[in-house]
């Protein structure tokens, strides 16, 4: 019996042991859930404390604090939504991991927001609402404020239930809706808003006729020639230079314009030089990497990965100059309102201004992004190193462009736009391009060679990239396959492109009444 008992004891200690187990491994998993939550809200506390002290005895503190406090909660919840369109391409295609691609995209958004977002800034603030049809002080402040924290609250709700939505349509829209709701129609400025509108129509057009094209040449140019390494020594340097090249020109423009004045020719000149410099530079490093390599797109995968990972950080640059105006775009028209006593034209924009939105950017990619950055790179669809680069590369010349000439376009649509640019051409491609058919049948032809020669009947394996999407392979076989199979391959998900979408029609209206009922009630609480 005493045996009996003992075991007995020892079987109920151990189920009570389990369960505290059980509970403290619980407790473990929540409390780690809160941690990212927590440091956000510590972020915008130290932002409120850190401007009260800054602007301690100015007149209309309150409302700057207030407004800076709002712009760090929308500045991180960009960074949390926006930013994946970035590094999700090179997250996807292997070419950086998670950790690795958050702390190169805080970098250079922290860079593109501090060196060239100012111009994009302006745009934001007084482009949207006519400074003449709002001539209260007190209620463009109140405005602009309903509008950042209706914008932000959409965001946030975005990004909870995994939907990359634009952030520039959620500010553009709450700036709409409440400079209605404050002064009537007449206080937006529809020529503005019509340029920004017609952008983002074009601006995923322009992403995916880009993408296409880069894909095309780098089919064309390396992946269906017989010698792939030899074309790709010829040809990843100069593409690689492209960027190089852009990026130099662009930084030429927005970041040495608050230095020196250049002419057109000037910065041509230092795009050129730029150019010239990595083309010779990356030469030198691409022959290195392919020494000894196989004739495999395997081996054209590891090639392209550099360059992606530099197009992904070019993005983020121009990324941070055209996204940091969706967080303190507001923030500024507030500042410069309270502190000339009205509603001025002309903005001027505080470093410490600047210094909220980048910051705030940086730290919502890292705390909130990962989630956003898979479903992005791998979910919408599937992404190698030349295909992410043509995606990357293309959203980050649209934005550029546009940056450079201060319109907010959407990076979500431009990176959209771009991954479906690709996944359409991958179709056209391979069911009309005369060139890759002549290269599948001079290939079967070698193979089939090699076999007589060597009196194998055994099946070469396939490569990915050459494969076809109804069946075939590169040997010219034909296997029957599913539709819902041909489908899968074919197609990028469109369940994922019909929610994007679906997100960006109801984007705008729902931030415009959100920002009209923030405007309201702050009304109430004066």
């Amino acid at each position: 019996m005493a045996d009996t008992t003992d075991s007995t004891r020892k079987t109920t200690l151990d189920k009570d042991l389990d369960k505290l187990v059980r509970v403290e491994e619980a407790t473990t998993f929540l409390a780690r859930g809160l941690v990212a939550p927590g440091i956000a809200l510590f972020f915008m506390a130290f932002v409120a404390v850190a401007v009260a002290i800054f602007t301690a005895g100015d007149p209309g503190a309150i409302a700057i604090v207030a407004a800076a406090a709002i712009g760090a909660y929308m500045a991180l919840n960009i960074g949390a939504n926006d930013v994946a369109n970035n590094v999700a391409p090179a997250v996807g295609a292997r070419a950086l991991t998670m950790g690795g691609a958050l702390m190169l995209a805080a970098v250079f958004e922290t860079a593109g927001a501090l060196i060239a977002g100012g111009d994009v800034v302006q745009t934001i603030s007084r482009g949207i609402i006519d400074p003449a049809a709002v001539a209260d002080p007190a209620i463009f402040v109140r405005a602009m404020m309903a509008a950042v924290f209706a914008s932000a609250i959409w965001i946030n709700l975005a990004t909870a239930i995994g939907a990359p939505v634009s952030t520039t349509h959620s500010v553009v829209g709450g700036v709409m809706g409440a400079g209605i709701t404050a002064a009537g129609l007449a206080a937006v400025d529809w020529g503005v808003m019509g340029g920004i509108a017609a952008s983002w129509v074009v601006s995923p057009l322009l992403g995916g006729l880009i993408a296409a094209g880069f894909l095309a040449f780098i089919k064309a140019r390396i992946i269906y020639q017989d010698d792939k390494i030899r074309a790709a020594r010829l040809w990843v340097p100069i593409l690689i230079g492209i960027m190089a090249g852009a990026f130099s020109a662009y930084l030429a423009t927005k970041g040495l314009s608050k230095l020196i004045r250049l002419d057109g020719t000037s910065i041509l000149v230092i795009g050129g030089g730029a150019f010239l410099l990595t083309w010779g530079l990356s030469q030198m490093l691409v022959r290195r990497q392919s020494a000894g390599m196989e004739n495999r797109n395997q081996s054209l995968r590891r090639l392209f990965k550099l360059p992606l990972i530099v197009s992904a950080a070019l993005l983020s640059f121009a990324h941070g100059a055209n996204d940091v105006a969706n967080a303190v775009g507001p923030l500024a028209a507030i500042v410069q309102t309270v502190r000339s006593g009205g509603v001025d034209g002309a903005v001027a924009i505080p470093l410490w201004v600047m210094l909220i939105g980048a910051f705030g950017i940086s730290f919502g990619l890292l705390l909130f992004g990962p989630r956003l950055v898979r479903m992005v790179g791998e979910q919408i669809t599937k992404l190698n190193p030349m295909r992410a680069f043509c995606v990357a590369l293309s959203a980050a010349l649209t934005v550029i462009v546009a940056s450079w000439f201060g319109l907010p376009v959407s990076s979500t649509h431009i990176a959209v736009g771009a991954v479906f640019g690709v996944g359409f051409f991958r179709e056209w491609y391979t069911a009309n391009s005369p060139r890759r058919r002549a290269y599948m049948e001079r290939k079967a032809e070698r193979l089939r060679a090699e076999r007589r020669a060597n009196g194998s009947v055994a099946e070469a394996e396939p490569e990915a990239e050459d494969a076809d999407f109804d069946g075939g392979s590169e040997t010219g076989a034909t296997e029957p396959v599913s539709r819902e199979d041909v489908i899968r391959r074919r197609l990028v998900r469109r369940a994922h492109f019909s929610t994007i979408v679906a997100a960006w029609v109801v984007t705008v209206p729902a931030t415009a009444l959100l920002a009209s009922g923030v405007f309201l009630l702050l009304g109430t609480l004066r």
